[in-house]
């Protein structure tokens, strides 16, 4: 590919910014998202997913941002990276991503190529997309215009393994194509790339990632829970396990956030359209998407054999967001935990440190409230393991609450000796 040729990156948040910035640094590229707030955000150095610092934005200096449609119609190369969520029924929700296919299509040109990046099922790309821009393009596919896949691989807060880092699969809807989106890649990911066989191989390759994870812990999961009726410290089997080579490192807890509690539901829905019920993928999932119950459930049994009175009694949240030092609220299974305390007949206050006020309250009507000054809890829940939570120690989550508060660590961030109950 020509270094000049004008590259656009259709929706900027945990996977979109990042990889406009870095290409950003070395050719011209329009940053495109459909909020005029999030562009006024970045315009004033502001990330509020908190991947791409002010400094960094900077740097990025062939990069342009808008949420003007026109200002794309020059571009020859349209990258797509945005959320594919599901919806109530936990069926596929490919409407962000064929929107974004229209806008796409509108302003498509001869010898054009837009790569997907958004996680979907395997066909998805040139069954459910491609038809979309040759409607609106009048174009024909891989005649006057052409298609890539690279899955992405963005791991939010996660200040390690960046962009650069992180090896990046790549595809094309030809052999000359599949080349070309390698190359282009290679540009910027020092870490290689893996040119995939077809775009199907590719959606499918990304797909099963999360996939595999998701089975895993409800595998560990299943074990937590066997392993305490029989009152073992499942954190300490887990250690004792981990010292086989071959051991893989899971750990239980909830499953949330937009990869691991959302993918696999793309791959049934795939499979149940050619008739194949899964077994194993579905068998995860429930038992994953069941652990905020289970530890609700937890919390109050163990506050009843304290002989609290559980239906006065007020306990603290503390973590919000689906993961620990981010602040991405998206499918956070935390809320499972709080409306299933909330229907046992507790007060419940959330705290996060790394949450956005009003994003807690417009997505899941929750006033997240301050830390206080004087021990007010009968209970408190570490949910999620910010570093915060972690400097705070036991003694200081501790003096949140009354005289024999019940304190459980549902992360392992405290040691065994520290908390009265753990997952």
């Amino acid at each position: 590919m020509s270094g000049t040729e004008r590259i656009c990156v259709i929706g900027l948040g945990y996977v979109g910014l990042p990889l406009a910035v870095e290409f950003g640094k070395s050719r011209p590229v329009v940053g495109f998202d459909i909020s005029a707030d999030r562009i006024g955000a970045l315009h004033a150095g502001a990330d509020s997913t908190r991947e791409i610092s002010a400094e960094a934005l900077a740097r990025a200096t062939q990069l342009t941002l808008t949420d003007d449609p026109a200002d794309i119609a020059d571009c020859t190369v349209f990258i797509v990276t945005v959320p594919t969520p599901i919806d109530s029924s936990r069926r596929p929700d490919l409407t962000p991503l064929l929107r974004a296919s229209e806008t796409v299509g509108r302003v498509l040109k001869a010898g054009d190529l837009v790569i997907y990046e958004s996680t979907v099922y395997p066909g998805a790309t040139e069954d459910d997309c491609v038809p979309v821009l040759e409607q609106m393009s009048g174009l024909e596919f891989n005649r006057d215009f052409f298609v890539g896949y690279s899955p992405e691989r963005i791991n939010p807060g996660d200040q390690t393994r960046r962009l650069p880092d992180i090896v990046k699969v790549t595809s094309g809807s030809t052999p000359e194509i599949a080349d070309r989106v390698d190359a282009l890649y290679r540009e910027i990911v020092t870490a290689g790339t893996h040119k995939a066989e077809s775009i199907r191989v590719a959606e499918a390759a990304k797909v099963i990632e999360n996939s595999q994870r998701d089975i895993n812990i409800a595998l560990i999961n299943e074990l937590a829970k066997i392993f305490n009726r029989m009152d073992i410290d499942t954190e300490a089997v887990l250690r004792a396990a981990g010292t086989k080579w071959n051991f893989l490192n899971f750990r239980p807890g909830l499953v949330g956030g937009h990869c691991i509690g959302v993918d696999p539901y793309y791959l049934t829905h795939k499979a149940e359209q050619l008739g194949y019920h899964p077994e194993i993928l579905l068998a995860g999932r429930r038992l994953n998407d069941g652990m905020g119950a289970y530890v609700a459930s937890q919390m109050v049994k163990s506050m009843l054999k304290r002989k609290m009175a559980v239906a006065d009694a007020r306990v603290l949240v503390m973590g919000l967001t689906f993961k620990e030092n981010c602040p991405d609220l998206r499918n956070t299974r935390v809320i499972d935990v709080v409306h299933c305390l909330q229907e046992f007949g507790l007060t419940v206050d959330v705290h996060d440190p790394h949450a956005d006020r009003d994003e807690a309250r417009e997505e899941y009507s929750i006033d997240l409230v301050n830390l206080p000054e004087t021990g007010i809890y009968d209970g408190m829940l570490l949910a999620v393991a910010h570093h915060e939570f972690r400097e705070m120690g036991a003694d200081q989550i501790r003096a949140l609450g009354r005289a024999g508060a019940l304190l459980y660590d549902l992360k392992y961030v405290l040691t065994p000796d520290q908390s009265d109950l753990r997952l």
